[in-house]
């Protein structure tokens, strides 16, 4: 069992794959402890795949983990994550716009007892209108919604003890929002400043887009933070309101017919006829979602969790030492 897996996700960078594989190899035999490296090709289109192979082919610390088509970097994260052994992990882009040399950095502070150590670009050289101001702001929502204390959440450059990371379900775009849900499951985190350095190799796969599409994301991992094992608590307030406003209604329409029977109700209060029946309606509703949500909760904590990714293959070399697995008795 290795003591630290290094997990790098990979999409079409066939120019940095070689040259981070050093600098990586390079830096982990400096540290000294025992160590594999879970590259993952999510679905690349050109010679990624080709070199990762033939890097696994030569050194047997090397997992090299192949998606079927292009999943994303949470899944592909996810993909690495599953596969990894070691008692510490560590993710980075493989871009190499993340410094290998900084592990020792992330390492250490694992070692004084911190769950998460996540990396702060704290210099950051992007765009300043097309990146930082959008990221800046974002970080600064993830901050208040999610009420863990970090200036970056935005870079894939962390590390992780095993047994949180391996709690944490990851889909869609979460792999940003891990510190938030490793805080709900009650693990410490810190943060370190890193580099942020230009891309030397390659085209960007990171738009202005992905910062938009990050505000929706705020809204699930608020949802969930609060409301995860509890869903009835907000829909049904919301539904139970609705029923009680619109009863309230209703009987103050019914007194009003009473108090004048030949009155047509309609004509007099149609408005508020019609407001409270909405409201009757969508509060029965929204209790009705509450239900399904709490559903959806049991069912998520009696069955096997699906994972977000499928493997075409996985490639390691055989430890001289290991035992032949096609050995005759």
């Amino acid at each position: 069992m290795p003591k630290y897996s290094i997990v790098v996700p990979f999409h079409n960078e066939e120019e940095n794959v070689t040259v981070l594989y050093a600098r990586l190899k390079s830096v982990m035999e400096q540290v000294g402890d025992s160590f594999e490296l879970i590259l993952v090709d999510d679905g690349s289109s050109d010679r990624t795949y080709k070199l990762l192979e033939e890097i696994a082919a030569v050194d047997s610390r090397v997992l090299v983990v192949k998606l079927r088509r292009n999943f994303g970097q949470t899944s592909a994260l996810a993909a690495g994550f599953d596969n990894a052994n070691g008692d510490f992990i560590i993710a980075m882009d493989g871009d190499l716009q993340h410094d290998p040399n900084e592990i020792p950095a992330f390492i250490e502070k694992l070692e004084e007892g911190y769950d998460v150590v996540s990396g702060w670009r704290k210099e950051r050289i992007d765009n300043f209108v097309m990146r930082r101001i959008p990221s800046r702001c974002a970080n600064w929502l993830m901050a208040k919604l999610s009420e863990v204390d970090i200036h970056d959440f935005g870079t894939t450059y962390k590390a992780y003890r095993r047994e949180i990371i391996h709690n944490i379900p990851l889909y869609g775009e979460m792999h940003r929002f891990i510190p938030a849900l490793a805080a709900w499951y009650g693990a410490s985190i810190c943060e370190i400043p890193i580099k942020n350095v230009n891309r030397e190799r390659g085209k960007s796969h990171y738009g202005i887009g992905r910062t938009f599409r990050v505000f929706f994301d705020l809204l699930t991992i608020r949802f969930l933070l609060k409301h995860m094992s509890r869903p009835l608590h907000f829909f049904g307030g919301f539904g139970s309101l609705g029923i009680v406003a619109g009863m309230i209604l209703s009987v103050f329409l019914g007194i009003a017919k009473l108090i004048h029977p030949h009155q047509n109700v309609m004509d007099e209060h149609g408005p508020l006829f019609v407001v409270a029946a909405v409201l009757i309606v969508a509060g029965i509703q929204m209790l009705a979602i509450g239900l399904l949500g709490e559903l959806q909760v049991r069912h998520y904590h009696t069955n096997n969790h699906r994972a977000p990714y499928t493997i075409d293959r996985l490639v390691r070399l055989r430890a001289p030492e290991e035992p032949s697995l096609l050995s005759e008795n």
